[in-house]
């Protein structure tokens, strides 16, 4: 049986990476605008390239803009596709 989850918080850096397919012909501002809601973020670093878009930062604020942003798309686009990569290290700081 796994360790019960933690309340204190625990700081982790981690990479994430995503590739986001929207499966319809506006596929272009959809995507800009999943990035634009990943760069008001204040305390992540967004890195984009067109193959993917790069999220550095604490594990938990990381995956809380992943969770958030990604839910307004799923509810706004009827079929969209993410790849996504993650790594428990920031890459930034190798």
């Amino acid at each position: 049986m796994g360790k019960p989850l933690s309340l204190e918080k625990n700081t982790m850096e981690i990479s994430l990476e995503i590739s986001m397919y929207p499966l319809n012909e506006e596929y272009k501002q959809q995507i800009l605008a999943f990035i634009d809601g990943l760069n008001s973020y204040e305390n992540l670093e967004v890195i984009t390239n067109p193959m993917s878009t790069q999220v550095f930062g604490d594990f938990e604020e990381v995956m809380h803009a992943f969770t958030i942003e990604t839910k307004k798309v799923f509810t706004d686009i009827s079929r969209v596709m993410m790849v996504t990569k993650i790594f428990n290290h920031n890459l930034l700081d190798a």
